[in-house]
């Protein structure tokens, strides 16, 4: 059993709903220059690695968001190791205005809402203030120059989303168990080709932050909030960039929250009915408040 430790950054799940709290962090938004939002559940095992290849390379303009929903492993230990170095102990909003981009970035340490993955992705999401969000496993392991090869393709690109090729591996990094996730999966952008079959992968994707405002708050019956945030960023804005260039080690393994198989055709129907649903519902209703 793990104690609870005390999180400097700790936000409780009962505060104010996902578009409220993405509305404060808006506001602060041009302190951060890019956000990293980590879900992570149970993830002790692999975190140290993850949260490594990612600190260094952001600076003192950046922020990583961990949003903790209930592990009972040795997760919040971790956590709190690394919020003693980075941490923002000052409760200071994070990094400096996006031009400076010395020091160190900040992680912050977020209770999760204790509803599952997609709602603990979306609770992340919600606090994010960075005007470039990177989603991230808890379990992976981000190659060195990821960041820098991203922002780059955002700027050369007009990009709002950009999403980059992986390669899979087991639990130990050694033989790859598949050199291109892309070839996988077939990617390519487009609402009816990743309607059909996602080819949206969270861990390898980053957003300009415009993108919550049609994504928040993701919709608890669908099946993949990696493929919810790409279908609205090819009906919203059309500028999703595909870079055919692993940027990470995807890390496959029993814990894993999904897995690379197919499911059966009935609920493969039932998970495509619901997504429809509720794309329709947030593109004809729900969504109408944000254009006044």
């Amino acid at each position: 059993m793990v104690a609870q430790i005390p999180l400097c950054s700790e936000i409780g799940a009962e505060e104010a709903g996902q578009g409220e709290a993405a509305g404060r962090a808006e506001a602060q938004e041009g302190r951060v220059r890019i956000s990293v939002a980590i879900p992570a559940y149970n993830g002790g095992r692999f975190l140290k690695e993850q949260l490594d290849s990612i600190l260094g390379q952001l600076s003192g303009a950046d922020e990583v968001l961990v949003s903790d929903d209930g592990s009972s492993d040795d997760t919040l230990s971790i956590l709190s190791e690394y919020e003693k170095k980075w941490g923002d102990l000052s409760g200071k909003p994070a990094g400096k205005p996006s031009e400076d981009k010395k020091g160190d970035p900040v992680l912050r340490v977020l209770k999760g809402p204790g509803k599952g993955v997609k709602q603990n992705v979306g609770f992340a999401l919600s606090h994010c203030r960075g005007a470039y969000i990177f989603l991230a496993d808890q379990d992976d392991i981000w190659m060195p120059d990821k960041v820098a090869q991203v922002m780059e393709i955002f700027e050369r690109h007009r990009a709002g989303l950009v999403i980059h090729d992986a390669v899979v591996f087991a639990e130990e990094i050694g033989k790859p168990l598949m050199a291109s996730f892309f070839r996988f999966r077939g990617a390519k952008a487009g609402i009816v080709k990743n309607f059909t079959k996602n080819s949206y992968i969270g861990c390898c994707m980053a957003f300009r932050r415009e993108l919550l405002k049609q994504a928040l708050p993701i919709p608890d019956r669908i099946e993949m909030h990696d493929q919810w945030i790409g279908i609205l960023n090819d009906f919203y804005y059309k500028n999703s960039y595909f870079y055919e260039k692993p940027l990470i080690y995807y890390r496959r393994h029993g814990e894993n929250n999904s897995g690379l198989t197919h499911y059966g055709p009935v609920k493969m129907i039932r998970n495509r009915l619901v997504f429809l649903w509720n794309f329709l519902k947030r593109i004809l209703f729900e969504n109408r408040k944000w254009k006044k």
